[in-house]
């Protein structure tokens, strides 16, 4: 029963501060051809937890892109100053990623593709924005390490310019 209890009271303390954003990737969107859609709920002044969901809707033999396809991204923040327009976080976030690598002939002629799925650890640090009616900028830029496949990249990339509204 107590157990009960806690968990409950950490649910109600959770909620209860009640500060939560949506935001769009436009950085991604405009230059790269992804779409990033991300949720962030404030667990207290200073931290606060989220979820992003990429897509990458460019081509797969397309020069420049992200080599994941899909990747959803649980994250953790600390911000650290209290200032209520500008502030500066830390993140630590892991990335569930799956895409695929290029198999290459010994002329480096593209043959196939592998398909790989993946989980990455990894850190990011940032800046965001908050204006008084609740319209959010976050510039943030940070970089995870594929921890399990062998086909798969070593690094994946985490940045972004999202906007957004806090409600």
């Amino acid at each position: 029963m107590k157990k009960i209890l806690l968990a409950f009271g950490l649910l109600v303390s959770t909620l209860s501060y009640a500060q939560q954003e949506i935001k769009l990737d436009i950085g991604d969107v405009l230059i790269v051809k992804n779409l990033e859609f991300s949720y962030e709920n404030y667990i207290t002044e200073s931290s606060s937890f989220g979820i992003s969901a990429s897509f990458n809707l460019k081509d797969q033999d397309a020069d420049f892109r992200y080599h994941e396809n899909t990747m959803i991204t649980p994250y953790y923040r600390n911000y650290f100053s209290t200032n209520e327009a500008w502030n500066f976080f830390g993140e630590a976030f892991l990335g569930i990623n799956s895409g695929k690598n290029e198999i290459t002939d010994s002329a480096d002629t593209i043959t196939g593709y592998d398909k790989y799925t993946d989980a990455a650890l990894g850190i990011a640090v940032g800046t965001k924005y908050i204006t008084e009616s609740g319209l959010t900028i976050d510039i943030h830029a940070g970089i995870g390490r594929n921890l399990f496949g062998s086909d798969s990249p070593t690094l994946v990339p985490r940045l972004g310019v999202n906007i957004g509204w806090r409600f």
